[in-house]
């Protein structure tokens, strides 16, 4: 059974699942920002994964890539597997632009997060499924 670390638990909300990995919304209104988070245990690192999960996290971080870009129209494309503070294997995209809050530094550790309004986390999260779902 697949086990969420708690702090992605905490900070995101859940979009989708993919054949590899869960999609999930991070819970900070300042930027698009979609997380990728294979499900499988006990991973930390891309070279954990299979030559064949390799090729699919690829695939599903450029289907998360391109929602990003149908739905917000960035002007850059933040993609990035860290994993300093959080260690299971997990992929942030963010949309950036030039006008955003953080640019054009990383959207880490610059600002404090601002949690998204109920109501539009729950309409963003429904478009994204949508989205996703007619794209898969």
């Amino acid at each position: 059974m697949f086990k969420l670390d708690s702090r992605l638990h905490n900070d995101t909300f859940f979009v989708c699942d993919l054949s590899l990995c869960r999609v999930l919304l991070m819970n900070d209104s300042q930027f698009p920002w979609l997380i990728l988070v294979p499900m499988k245990n006990d991973i930390a690192e891309i070279i954990d994964l299979s030559e064949q999960e390799q090729v699919t996290l690829l695939q599903e971080s450029a289907l998360a890539s391109k929602a990003l870009q149908a739905l917000f129209s960035p002007l850059k494309l933040n993609v990035a597997a860290l994993g300093n503070v959080v260690r299971q294997l997990h992929v942030h995209h963010v949309a950036r632009f030039d006008n955003d809050c953080a640019w054009p530094k990383p959207v880490w550790g610059n600002q404090p997060t601002v949690a998204y309004d109920p109501d539009k986390a729950k309409a963003l999260v429904e478009t994204l499924k949508q989205w996703f779902n007619d794209n898969t």
